[in-house]
């Protein structure tokens, strides 16, 4: 079976990381080294984070609960402050851009497959970020549809939009625990630690060219 779709992450994949913007805060207020990530990491599907991502929180009630849990973890967190760090955290990557037009390009669909949360602006992503339908045929967001990865459902979500069987699609994302599910059920996948490589492995995997 031949590849026909290729299914991207955003942040950490097609734009920098939003772990980097943690870093940056925790840096500015004088918080230990990886605290936002490590409370982010200790929650569940109940955390704050989890519920942010599903569209279940406003900002405001997120900013709220998020600060309780990381006055639990032992540390003072401006739940409002680090979210505004997040905003505008980063520019496209070019080399990502460029992949993705020549995919598009040779006939392959593409989508994004992202965990975000509503923001102040309102609206879907595709239009409050127009580049985006350029890029990509379909856009799963957890905000939107209620699910957020590593949920196996929001992966089947994803497939049944672009109209592709798993074994189709190969799946970009810089974190395993999000790859996991998407190996299981059959996706090719690749881990992104720095996306010039990610890009030779992708090109290697759907034998296309995707550089300059």
């Amino acid at each position: 079976m031949g590849f026909r779709a290729v299914i991207f992450d955003l942040g950490g994949v097609v734009m920098p990381s939003p772990i980097e913007a943690f870093r940056e805060y925790e840096r500015r207020v004088g918080l230990p080294h990886r605290f936002i990530s490590e409370v982010i990491v200790a929650g569940d599907d109940h955390s704050a984070w989890s519920r942010l991502e599903r569209g279940e929180l406003s900002l405001d009630e997120f900013a709220v609960a998020f600060e309780v849990e990381c006055a639990a973890a032992g540390e003072t967190v401006h739940g409002a402050d680090m979210l505004g760090t997040l905003q505008g955290s980063g520019e496209a990557r070019p080399g990502m851009l460029e992949a993705i037009r020549r995919i598009r390009a040779a006939g392959l669909k593409t989508a994004a497959l992202t965990n975000n949360w509503a923001t102040d602006d309102g609206g879907p992503m595709r239009e409050r970020v127009p580049m985006l339908s350029d890029l990509f045929d379909v856009i799963v967001e957890s905000s939107v549809v209620g699910l957020r990865k590593p949920d196996p459902r929001i992966y089947e979500l994803v497939c049944e939009q672009l109209d592709v069987a798993a074994a189709e699609a190969v799946f970009l994302d810089d974190l395993g625990v999000n790859l996991k599910p998407a190996r299981a059920m059959g996706m090719t996948t690749i881990r992104v630690a720095d996306a010039e490589t990610a890009v030779a492995e992708l090109a290697a995997v759907l034998d296309l060219s995707l550089g300059s």
